[in-house]
């Protein structure tokens, strides 16, 4: 698209949109790393040690 073949008022339309994705774009960028900062080191098994493998059998009949 050029700006020859697009009116006036859509190119303002055009400009405020992306302008408005610009800005939630900026603010979604702005809140990277803010949640979970306070978090530990998670567990390796967080529901208790694994005893066996399960065994999942067919049934039969």
């Amino acid at each position: 698209m050029t700006a020859d073949n697009t009116s006036p008022e859509t190119a303002t339309t055009e400009d405020e949109t992306k302008r408005k994705f610009r800005e939630a774009l900026d603010a979604k960028k702005g809140r990277k790393g803010e949640d979970h900062l306070d978090a530990g080191k998670s567990s390796a098994h967080p529901h208790g040690p694994v005893d066996a493998k399960r065994v999942f059998r067919r049934k039969s009949g």
